[in-house]
Parts: structure tokens; sequence; C-alpha cells
């Protein structure tokens, strides 16, 4: 998969609302026709063929952005990676808001590296109250784990493959304003803590030596990879340090928060 789908995908969302914004329009129109034939009941279509129409002309942009991709893929003649998510110094991430959530991640060169969703328990565990999310790699292979348990304190901890169990991630209330945000390892002991704006999305995640391993931000993305991604503000993940795989998937649980349950 490449970023062309995903703009794919992001047009058809944007027809189907479209689509299903003309439903109760037409209900009202036949309706009324039907038994009122009032000017005044025809009114409240209005709001849903604006709705209709705005959602059309987001699945036209979609389109043409999808198109534009696969043609500078094509001129550019453009290869695939045969990268692992976690040697990739940089990733643009997308957010794809279907029936299923995900959070899908992007090398630079347009290829998909891999993606966050729902992971659906089998058995008894599935009357567990916490969520449980899953990295996946292309090939829908799940190569990681993340359990949410809380409300109000959360706490996210992050599993390898085998379910082995690496730290978490924690956020504690302090008071309505304020939150703490720090990563713990596997045996309790605090590796850093996760910092950021409140205003614009530039998140880090700070070693326990105050050095940044992580850093999530928005609206910082060098020009060259425009031709893939015609968003300049599509949040870029990027690692620094010599971090290892399982270092970097516990560091990345700060991802659930970010993505799905703040936002």
């Amino acid at each position: 998969m490449k970023i062309n789908e995903y703009y794919d995908d992001s047009a058809n969302i944007s027809l189907n609302g479209s689509i299903a914004a003309l439903v109760p329009a037409v209900i009202i129109v036949f309706g009324n026709l039907s038994f009122y034939k009032s000017q005044e009941i025809m009114l409240l279509t209005i709001p849903f063929l604006a709705y209709s129409f705005i959602c059309f002309h987001f699945y036209l942009f979609r389109m043409k952005q999808s198109i534009l991709i696969a043609r500078n893929m094509v001129h550019a003649r453009h290869k695939s990676g045969n990268d692992s998510l976690f040697a990739a110094r940089h990733l643009l991430l997308c957010s794809l808001n279907t029936h299923t959530p995900s959070l899908q991640f992007y090398f630079t060169n347009g290829d998909l590296a891999g993606r966050i969703k729902r992971y659906r328990r089998k058995g008894l565990s599935r009357i567990r109250p916490s969520k449980m999310y899953a990295l996946y790699n292309p090939q829908e292979e799940a190569i990681g784990f993340f359990e949410v348990k809380g409300k109000g304190n959360i706490k996210i901890g992050a599993f390898d493959q085998e379910r082995r169990y690496l730290g978490c991630f924690e956020k504690k209330k302090l008071t309505w304003r304020k939150n703490k945000k720090q990563l713990l390892d596997a045996a309790g002991k605090s590796i850093g803590a996760v910092e950021g704006s409140s205003v614009f999305m530039d998140e880090k995640v700070i070693h326990s030596e105050n050095q940044p391993v992580l850093r999530l931000r928005r609206g910082w993305m060098p020009v060259e990879w425009s031709s893939y991604f015609p968003e300049p503000n599509t949040p870029v993940l990027s690692f620094s340090g010599t971090l290892s795989d399982k270092e970097k998937l516990l560091r990345m649980s700060f991802l659930i928060n970010e993505y799905f349950i703040e936002r």
C-alpha cells in the first residue's frame, strides 16, 4: 500500500458522507410533496444539501491529490523499500477515520510502513475492561501491542510481538489543566518524560538524561517530500539516538494517547 491509496480511501469516506447526507434530503422532499406540499418544510433540506456539497468537494480534492501522487511516483521511477518501520529515521503519520480508526505510518518515499488499530481479543480475554491496540507491519502481521487501562489516570502498556511486557506510558492528572506524562520500563523505573505544547502538535519523548529521543510535530516537513505528501501539515515522527526496536516500540506508546484518546 502506498500513500496515494490512503488519499483514495479518504476520498471514498467523503463520498460516502456526501451520499449519506442526500438520503434525509430525499426523504424530506418526497414526504413533503406527497403529504404537506409546504415550501417551509423544503428549507429543512438545506443543511443536508450543504453538507453533501462540501463532502463531495472534499472527495474531488482528495482524488486529485491521489492522482497527482501516483503520477509523481511514476515520474520519479518509484522503488519500494524493504526497510522495517523501526529502521526509519522519519515516518509520516496519517489518521484514517473509518468505522475502525487507524493511524498509518509511511516512509518518506510514500510506502506504507505500518499501522496502529484496535485489536480484537479472542476468547475470555474479550471481557477484560481494558482496550488493546496493535502495531501491524505492511503484511498485516502484529509486531507490537498496547493495552490501555484507566480513564482519568491512564496507563498504556507496551508489549512486543511475543506479548512480553516492555514497560508503559503513564498519564497522571495533577490539576484540571495539567498532566504528568512519563515512560516506565518493565521494572517500573522512570526512563523519560513526554513534553509538548498545548497549542500545537510538538510532542517530545525526553530521555532520563534530558535528551529527546522521539519527536512528533506538525508543520515541519522538508519540501522534497511534498511530491508524495501534498499537505505540509502532515505530522512527522522522528527518531534520534540509538534505540533498539523494542525501545522504540515502548516509546511509541504515547501515540495511543495522542491519537486514540486525546484527539
